[in-house]
């Protein structure tokens, strides 16, 4: 933690440095003025309005991660054969084409035949594009299940899918429940890209802001700390999350 701070600052002090000496003109005072707006109340500004966006997609888009990725690992655990084509179809599509061309794609072909606002279709790409990997979490979570639990559910007269409803799948996520929360980091990462199909998200905001002010390090900076500070609150409810945290005596 203290090496990442130390790196921080050595970063911020390096970036300071080089802007002063190409002659640019710090203007810091003007920035709080985006996050708030002035007046006798605490309106959001732009910028925490684009941060409320990043939140809302973050939030839609990780619930359905795990709507894609339990459905996507179940399909690769069924004995069908065309549910096993399906999940490896939707897999290699998804994890071999770069975010921004599925954004693309889907933005300008499959959003306006199906009538999907850019809200949805920003969630959804992001929830198909995360829920490719999570699948994989998913269904290594399932196969750790000891077989025992499996004969359990048969014993007392349970169905394959009553086994996994009842036993399997409560079990599992208790186990993937961290590195699953971990993928949110990623989706708000990622989110950033929504801004290219005109969401104004947090970057779109400081985009907008910096062709308005020309602020653009103060306005990039404080873009970038606010993604930091976000990353930094989900590892931090990631550690109190993981199960094995106080068995491997971590504070």
């Amino acid at each position: 933690m203290f090496e990442f701070a130390g790196l921080l600052v050595f970063l911020t002090w390096l970036m300071y440095n080089g802007a002063e000496s190409l002659g640019y003109n710090w203007q810091w005072y003007r920035i709080p003025q985006y996050i708030f707006k002035p007046g006798p109340g605490l309106e959001p500004g732009p910028l925490l309005h684009g941060l409320g966006v990043t939140l809302k997609i973050t939030a839609a888009g990780l619930l359905l991660t795990i709507v894609f990725g339990l459905t996507t690992a179940l399909f690769r655990l069924s004995g069908s054969l065309t549910a096993n084509l399906v999940a490896r179809f939707y897999l290699e599509t998804i994890r071999n084409t770069p975010l921004m061309i599925q954004l693309l794609f889907n933005y300008f072909l499959l959003s306006p035949i199906l009538g999907i606002s850019s809200f949805w279709t920003a969630v959804i790409t992001l929830a198909l594009f995360e829920g490719a990997y999570a699948s994989e979490i998913i269904r290594a979570g399932i196969t750790s299940i000891e077989h025992g639990q499996w004969e359990a559910g048969r014993s007392i007269g349970l169905s394959e899918p009553q086994t996994y409803t009842y036993i399997i799948i409560p079990q599992t996520l208790k186990l993937v429940l961290p590195p699953i929360t971990s993928q949110s980091v990623s989706l708000i990462k990622d989110s950033a890209l929504v801004s290219t199909i005109a969401i104004y998200d947090l970057t779109m905001q400081g985009q907008a802001l910096i062709s308005k002010t020309f602020l653009t390090f103060e306005i990039w900076f404080t873009v970038a700390g606010i993604y930091l500070i976000l990353a930094l609150s989900i590892s931090g409810l990631i550690r109190f999350l993981d199960p094995g945290r106080k068995a491997r005596g971590q504070t």
